[in-house]
């Protein structure tokens, strides 16, 4: 299975602790689901899907791993209309008014009733350790996602040095200078998507997609003072996708290898199919994320010993 979205880690110390041990500690916080009156559960199952029987799944020295939640899904209105019919029905019966702290006790006491009877729902969160790359890639550009799948990671192996990574140069001034040059740098092409924001007005944004980059349009907003915050680019005629000013990578392809595995059927086995792709992708990302870095002048001071 190939990434369709980016959110990129650097690890601060190098990670040391091995496959094995690490299966270990992730066996410990496996995936159980909900009980009637939680709200969500998170916890490991294997990347390999039902028919995985470990949580780890190593290959060239990376290490694919998978969280799960189960979330319930109950609706605030819902609650909200339960809550009003019981604050009407006491009013009347008492013949008295409900006020603020007991609609509270009230709320609390149909979320309690409502919440075993809720539907749930399971999200699945991939994600891989780069040890020899100081990297974690987590497939998402959800905030919240990403950190739900840190905390239980951190919470796995009890410490977890990982930060956003800090481009030594401004990735907003890189992409608007490549866009007014008309040529980017380090193996990227400039495709045709982009969004332009006001430096002195953040909320000022404009949404370009399918745009001619060289037109006068595009001039306009650059004569204008407005920067690049997300661009459509292709790297190296093989992987295309958004960059996002704070390195978030979102509409990930990797152009003409999905495409011939398309037309190659599905005779393999879905194990040596899910090996094949994590190869790839893999050997492909950390070519691209080494052009990516050296696009933004280098990524922070490298802290890893």
């Amino acid at each position: 299975m190939f990434f369709k979205n980016i959110r990129l880690y650097r690890f601060t110390k190098r990670f040391d602790i091995k496959a094995e041990e690490l299966e270990e500690k992730l066996a410990a916080k496996p995936f159980e689901t909900c009980k009637s009156f939680d709200f969500s559960r998170y916890g490991w199952v294997s990347p390999l899907g039902n028919g995985g029987e470990m949580l780890t799944h190593v290959l060239g020295g990376y290490i694919m791993l998978c969280g799960q939640k189960e979330e319930k899904i109950l609706p605030a209105s819902v609650i909200r209309e339960e809550v009003e019919v019981r604050v009407a029905d006491l009013e009347v019966r008492q013949g008295r008014k409900v006020y603020r702290k007991e609609k509270l006790q009230l709320k609390d006491d149909v979320t309690a009733a409502l919440l075993p009877q809720a539907f749930s729902r399971l999200i699945r969160t991939f994600a891989y350790l780069a040890p020899k790359d100081g990297l974690l890639v987590i497939n998402t550009t959800s905030a919240k996602k990403a950190e739900e799948f840190l905390t239980c990671l951190r919470d796995s192996i009890d410490s977890l040095p990982v930060e956003i990574p800090t481009a030594n140069h401004a990735p907003s001034d890189v992409m608007t200078r490549w866009v007014k040059q008309r040529k980017a740098s380090d193996h990227f092409i400039i495709n045709q998507d982009c969004e332009f924001y006001n430096p002195v007005e953040n909320s000022n944004i404009v949404r370009c997609k399918g745009q001619d980059m060289r037109g006068e349009e595009i001039s306009a907003h650059l004569d204008a003072g407005k920067q690049i915050k997300k661009l459509g680019v292709i790297w190296n005629s093989s992987l295309s996708c958004i960059l996002e000013d704070d390195l978030t990578i979102k509409r990930l392809r990797f152009d003409g290898i999905e495409q011939e595995k398309d037309r190659g059927g599905d005779a393999e086995p879905e194990s040596q199919r899910f090996d094949q792709d994590f190869a790839i992708m893999t050997l492909e990302l950390s070519r691209f994320f080494t052009s990516l870095f050296a696009a933004f002048g280098g990524i922070g001071s490298d802290r890893r010993t």
